[in-house]
């Protein structure tokens, strides 16, 4: 069963035209090209209004694109090991992670305090 599956995916990529795989390898790089030193200062904020009561934390004064954001949501979700979202050019990370965001967000080159 294993084999087939192996098989398959051989014949597709006996398919793909020559270069495909250098297109996608260089769109997946330039996503990632932003620099963190570009960006200015980021503002760490605690926020407990209209939650019911449970307290998010806010990344908010990133210039890059909404597609650069997500990334490092992603990022910062996954080291951090909670939820969260980006929306609108701000992070919003669920409960008081402060300090854990500012340490994760100085170990990849921002520039960042807690408000």
């Amino acid at each position: 069963m294993e084999a087939d599956w192996m098989k398959s995916l051989e014949e597709l990529k006996a398919i793909l035209p020559e270069g495909e795989e250098a297109d996608i390898a260089q769109e997946e790089a330039g996503s990632e090209a932003f620099s963190p030193k570009s960006h200015p200062r980021l503002d760490i904020i605690l926020d407990k209004k209209n939650r019911k009561g449970k307290a998010a934390t806010i990344i908010c004064g990133f210039t890059c694109g909404d597609a650069e954001v997500a990334s490092i949501a992603g990022k910062l979700k996954q080291k951090l090991g909670t939820g969260g979202s980006a929306r609108g050019g701000e992070i919003l990370i669920q409960g008081d992670k402060r300090q854990q965001a500012l340490s994760a967000l100085i170990s990849l080159g921002f520039k960042a305090r807690v408000i």
